[in-house]
């Protein structure tokens, strides 16, 4: 992945910081899985959520196959950061960005993995687990899915991940070849 390129290409963006990362480097955590199994509402009703995206150490052996990762963020403002339908509504433009963003490492490597932020919400209903994804070419496993704490990893690289007041920080992590 020739990063500089990747950087000047990403300007245009509405991307607020970023970090290169050794897959190495990230740590896939049972606990993570554990928070999704208890306290997420999509927990086993999306292909994007456990435990469609497979056992924490199959995620972490799939992103062991990379050569490195890309972890970035997007912020959004809201009017009340505790109305979780107005926060989950911007959401959208990040993964717009998450896509695009996805689209330029494409043209730099034969296979990439994205993982973004919450839970797909591509579809009004989810075909899990009685049919195949109907859209996986578009469909974003969730970073924690994989057992991968974003706060942690938001602190290894020097990202911030509270920003105050009414402000949203969406995370995505792109693994390249």
């Amino acid at each position: 992945m020739d990063q500089k390129c990747l950087e000047e290409q990403i300007t245009p963006y509405p991307i607020c910081e970023y970090a290169w990362l050794s897959v190495g480097d990230i740590s896939f955590l049972p606990q993570v899985r554990h928070i999704c199994k208890t306290e997420c509402p999509r927990y086993g009703t999306s292909w994007s959520c456990p435990p469609a995206v497979g056992t924490v150490e199959e995620c972490e052996s799939r992103c062991h196959q990379y050569a490195g990762a890309f972890l970035f963020t997007t912020m959004a403002e809201v009017a009340d950061i505790t109305d979780m339908e107005e926060t989950l509504k911007t959401r959208k433009a990040h993964e717009e960005v998450t896509r695009q963003v996805g689209a330029l490492m494409r043209e730099q490597s034969e296979q990439i993995q994205i993982l973004s932020a919450e839970s797909c919400a591509n579809c009004d209903v989810c075909t899990y687990p009685h049919a195949p994804c109907r859209n996986s070419e578009e469909m974003f496993p969730c970073i924690e899915s994989y057992g991968i704490l974003v706060t942690e990893l938001a602190e290894k690289s020097g990202i911030s991940f509270l920003s105050g007041g009414n402000i949203v920080v969406w995370f995505s992590l792109i693994f390249y070849v």
